[in-house]
């Protein structure tokens, strides 16, 4: 698992692609689920954990994602680690209870209540590949020399140029060339 998670993390370095990586290993992960609760056999449900611990090579890929998504300033990428990386860890404290000893040994509530986080977050990276496209659009559109701003691009752009403190036109040469990794 480890070799397959590290060669994933790579490919999707290599490719500069984060949506797919992050969503084709999930329905893998569910049909594991769905084998595991849904047979009592000894094969399908041991080949069921190979499937299931595809989970595991999410991690990198979600890390990576935001690292690219939140490029500066560096205290608001920290703070977005931080922020999912309890959010995520949180979940150690209530899981455990979804296992209940009446369910053994197929644990469908809480494999359930996994396939369904599974596609809360596959709905949820939908959704951010939509607002990066219309992102990068916003951002082609700023880097274009001749184009007139309106009132709402020119807040932005003073707002970044606060936050970082440089002038408009330093703020708006630093959003040249930069596009959010889909």
């Amino acid at each position: 698992m480890v070799f397959y998670s590290l060669m994933h993390s790579l490919t999707s370095d290599k490719l500069k692609n984060r949506f797919w990586f992050w969503i084709y290993p999930q329905p893998l992960v569910m049909a594991g689920f769905v084998i595991f609760m849904t047979t009592s056999s000894f094969g399908p449900r041991y080949f069921s954990f190979f499937l299931m611990v595809g989970v595991f090579a999410l991690n990198g890929t979600i890390y990576a994602w935001i690292s690219n998504a939140i490029p500066r300033p560096p205290a608001k990428r920290a703070a977005a680690f931080a922020f999912i990386n309890s959010f995520g860890n949180a979940a150690s404290i209530w899981t455990p209870f979804t296992y209940y000893d009446t369910e053994a040994p197929h644990y469908r509530t809480a494999l359930g209540i996994n396939i369904g986080l599974l596609g809360l977050s596959m709905v949820c990276a939908v959704i951010l590949r939509w607002y990066t496209v219309r992102q990068n659009k916003a951002l082609e559109r700023l880097e274009a020399a001749d184009t007139e701003l309106d009132e709402r691009e020119i807040a932005r752009l003073q707002k970044t140029a606060e936050f970082e403190g440089v002038d408009l036109v330093a703020a708006r040469r630093m959003k040249k060339s930069y596009r959010y990794m889909l």
